[in-house]
């Protein structure tokens, strides 16, 4: 049987590329990579440049060694084999060249032809060259004087003629490179020391070229485009609706113009986002970024400060400069108060004027005699109450939006966005552990959530768990556990009525935060921590104030009704109700002799003036109306702890044995509490320093 075969013409792939397409892609992807690492975009091309200076020095080095060196083909012979040669009739001339050594001229003839001028080892000819006219070999002279009489005695006794016998020249040689050498190197290491230097403090890091030294007062801004687009948008950005509706009719203003231009309107020049470290400042202008598409310029405050006079200047102009240029665009500095700080306050004024000189010209650049159509500056920084009005003023920074600490439903949005990347199980509460946090920012909730799967995945669990958030929260409040740690019987007593105490008086009354966890296990570095369920409020009382402060003062009154004296441990609570009753009398003004006065000073202006603002006679008033009240708190703490002392000890021996108590705890020894709430939040009190 015949074979049969496929006469079918065999099909291409179409998804596989001919070998032509693929040579070009390569090309292609080849000329786009260097094209990168010319322009300084991609590699490491800021660094490069430094193999240009190992060239340079070889070529120095090469030169200062082996540029003048006519010896480096010359053979050197001994004197005896010499005046051999010159006996034979081969030598030609001789040349003493700086009284050191002799160049010796033989026949061409003989140094290619003549066995006595072969290397014994190869048998080769040491000059192959016939056109090679010397010199030939060298040889040291000791002594010029000695050389030449030896020379001539040679020539006699060989019987040479007079005229035809040879006699040697003298020959003054300088090597420049050596001889400029001592003064010119030292030029060349502190020219190379200077570019060096100059690159690093310019800023010659990647990107940065061999003219670095000269673009120290350029921008160093990082640009976001559309090449290098930022992938954060509202969606990432929890809670903080009021300051994202601000932001948002910016990015909507550069998005469509036309809607706000047809009415006459004009969009804020500037907008300044205040508020407490970690609320989501940076976070909400990234967030534009990735929103607005239009070129985005970020930078910090310090980029702007440099050791050189008039480079923050400069910087600022170039900043602006390119912005005009790529308008529509945003410009976002963060920190500002590096450079915003206001003019003249300074604690030693005048001491800085590079500082002044940079926000003159960023003031300038703002709203001067100029115009930036386009260009839209935002800036963040939690210290707006030192910044300069002038920076302040309208047509500057239009709008202040105030990004402040999240309340709960805003934690609430938090937590679901960051527990979207951990695997959770089916015991996580969104709600409670938005009940857990108050008073946390964005930044401390993602912390929690860190933690809690470091916490998870240090068990090997497979899922994070509800306890592994409340660890995380106990683990960022009040530190590590630290059960190994070495404390007495005696104590851990003292410790225990301490915190019992707390728990007691902050139980009886009704606008304390009631006590829901405590332990005496020693974490961080204190020995005992307490949680408690404060209720948020915006304003605060006269009367919560008081019991407030009776709740803190529990420790120190518990030891003194139990043991009869007074520890260290209370430290933390002495200067937390310290600061409460100054503020009640210096700044809230609710002090009866002081009266509706308050010395606050909104601006922060006052941390620059060494005097109070109120007179000796004033202060002798403040301070005992403070430890009037102080006294008065704790006079009503002692008595709530001796009107319940056997609850009080009922509940420290159950803490001794338990180590850590719950609310369920206190409720078998007190009861329920009449003036509880179920929907306040759980925060952990500063924990007291025993």
């Amino acid at each position: 049987m015949s074979e049969i075969k496929n006469t079918e013409p065999v099909k291409e792939d179409p998804i596989k590329p001919t070998p032509e397409e693929e040579r070009k892609k390569q090309f292609e992807r080849m000329k786009e990579k260097f094209g990168r690492q010319a322009s300084g975009k991609g590699g490491n091309s800021g660094n490069n440049f430094y193999w240009i200076y190992g060239v340079v020095i070889a070529i120095l080095l090469f030169i200062v060694f082996y540029g003048n060196n006519f010896n480096a083909r010359l053979v050197e012979i001994p004197q005896g084999k010499f005046y051999e040669m010159l006996a034979k009739g081969d030598v030609t001339d001789v040349a003493i060249v700086n009284k050191t050594n002799a160049r010796i001229y033989i026949n061409p003839d003989s140094a290619y032809s003549s066995n006595r001028y072969k290397n014994p080892a190869d048998g080769r000819a040491f000059f192959p060259d016939k056109k090679f006219k010397g010199p030939h070999f060298t040889t040291t002279v000791p002594s010029v004087d000695n050389f030449l009489q030896e020379m001539q005695k040679v020539q006699n006794e060989a019987g040479i003629p007079k005229d035809k016998q040879v006699f040697a020249r003298s020959v003054e040689e300088t090597n420049w490179m050596t001889d400029q050498l001592p003064w010119l190197l030292p030029i060349l290491i502190m020219v190379v020391l200077w570019i060096v230097m100059m690159r690093r403090m310019g800023g010659g890091g990647p990107g940065g070229g061999p003219g670095q030294i000269f673009n120290i007062g350029k921008s160093r801004a990082q640009l976001f485009d559309k090449e290098s687009n930022v992938n954060t948008t509202f969606n990432d950005v929890a809670g903080l609706d009021g300051a994202k509706l601000e932001v948002m009719e910016i990015v909507d203003f550069l998005k469509n113009p036309k809607k706000y231009t047809d009415l006459g309107a004009k969009i804020p020049k500037g907008a300044l986002l205040v508020g407490p470290p970690g609320t989501g400042k940076t976070l909400l202008a990234k967030a534009v970024a990735g929103e607005a598409k239009v070129p985005f310029f970020s930078l910090s405050g310090s980029d702007f400060v440099e050791m050189f006079v008039g480079v923050g200047a400069s910087r600022v102009r170039d900043l602006f400069r390119q912005a005009k240029e790529k308008a529509p665009c945003i410009i976002f500095i963060d920190e500002i108060d590096a450079i915003g700080r206001a003019r003249g306050k300074s604690a030693s004024a005048g001491a800085n004027d590079e500082r002044e000189n940079t926000l003159n010209q960023l003031l300038t650049e703002m709203d001067g005699f100029g115009t930036n159509s386009g260009v839209i500056i935002l800036a963040a920084t939690n210290r707006a109450d030192i910044l300069d009005r002038a920076l302040m003023r309208a047509g500057r920074f239009d709008r202040q939006i105030y990004v402040d600490m999240p309340d709960l439903n805003e934690r609430k949005e938090i937590f679901q966005v960051h527990l979207k990347k951990i695997k959770i199980d089916d015991s996580v509460n969104v709600d409670f552990l938005a009940k857990q946090t108050p008073g946390f920012s964005g930044a401390d909730i993602a912390n929690i959530c860190n933690e809690a799967a470091l916490i998870a995945a240090r068990s090997n669990k497979k899922h994070v768990m509800k306890q592994d958030f409340l660890d995380a929260v106990d683990r960022i409040i009040a530190g590590l556990e630290k059960k190994n740690k070495i404390i007495t019987k005696n104590e851990k007593r003292v410790i225990a009525f301490h915190e019992a105490g707390h728990a007691t008086v902050s139980w009886m009354l009704e606008h304390a935060s009631p006590l829901v966890k405590v332990t005496i296990v020693p974490r961080g570095r204190s020995l005992g921590a307490a949680w408690y369920l404060p209720e948020e409020r915006q304003i605060t009382t006269t009367e919560q104030i008081t019991e407030e402060m009776c709740a803190a003062l529990g420790g120190r009154a518990a030891e003194e009704i139990i043991f009869g004296k007074i520890s260290t441990g209370a430290l933390s609570d002495l200067e937390k109700i310290t600061k409460q009753a100054y503020a009640c009398v210096v700044y809230y003004g609710l002090n009866d002799k002081i009266g509706n006065i308050s010395y606050y000073d909104s601006s922060g202006q006052s941390e620059y003036t060494f005097g109070k603002p109120y007179s000796e006679a004033t202060s002798k008033i403040i301070d005992e109306e403070v430890k009037k009240m102080i006294d008065i708190a704790y006079a009503k703490t002692k008595q709530i702890l001796s009107s319940n002392k056997d609850k009080l000890i009922l509940l420290a021996e159950k803490l001794l044995e338990k180590e850590v108590i719950f609310k369920e705890d206190l409720e078998e020894i007190f009861g329920k509490r009449p003036f509880d709430k179920d929907d306040l939040p759980l925060i952990n009190e500063t924990p007291p320093l025993i």
